[in-house]
């Protein structure tokens, strides 16, 4: 073997050591980056303090999530099952049935189900809701508070600087360790459901 070989035969060994090097690192630094943004989820998790919610109506359009992340959630141990629901009716509606024309959701993301006279229940379509918060005020105004807004983990990308609450005018977002993924106000003092 001349030279010449040995040195290309060198060139490539080095070629492919290093490429093995530098493929492992670039793995090794993937890894970190997971782990790392896995730890930072333990750091916090965005949420909304309802009892600092001012029902803009930004959560629906200032997510960078379309639908936004920002979901009505039903603290259902707080609900008086109203037959008139400030937060499922108009409040000029003419009568209490489930027609559209009577609902306060622009998406109809609230079921209304009958459980006994004169109690009915209301159930939340994650799907449907787009985080408007148009319902949480109706229930704030005429109910007991038992709709509130919530983020939702399971949609929410956890951005290092949430756009909603940076637009929030009421400062209602916070970082919660994520163990306390919802945060309630009323019948709870503020604790987690």
């Amino acid at each position: 073997m001349s030279k010449d070989e040995k040195n290309k035969d060198l060139s490539r060994r080095d070629f492919l050591q290093k490429g093995f090097r530098l493929t492992a690192a670039l793995s090794l630094g993937g890894l970190g980056i997971f782990l790392a943004k896995d730890a930072s989820s333990e750091d916090g998790l965005w949420q909304i303090d309802p009892s600092k919610c001012v029902q803009c109506g930004r959560c629906a359009t200032h997510c960078v999530v379309t639908p936004s992340a920002v979901k009505c959630l039903h603290v259902f141990d707080m609900c008086g099952y109203c037959d008139l629901c400030g937060g499922y009716f108009r409040p000029e509606a003419k009568q209490l049935h489930t027609g559209a024309e009577n609902q306060l959701c622009p998406t109809g993301a609230i079921k209304r189900n009958f459980v006994e006279d004169p109690f009915f229940q209301y159930e939340i379509i994650d799907e449907l809701c787009i985080g408007c918060g148009k319902c949480v005020a109706g229930c704030d105004a005429f109910g007991n508070g038992s709709l509130q807004l919530q983020v939702s983990h399971d949609i929410c990308v956890n951005c290092n600087q949430c756009a909603i609450a940076t637009n929030c005018p009421a400062d209602a977002f916070e970082r919660v360790p994520s163990s306390k993924k919802n945060i309630s106000k009323g019948f709870s003092g503020g604790e987690d459901v």
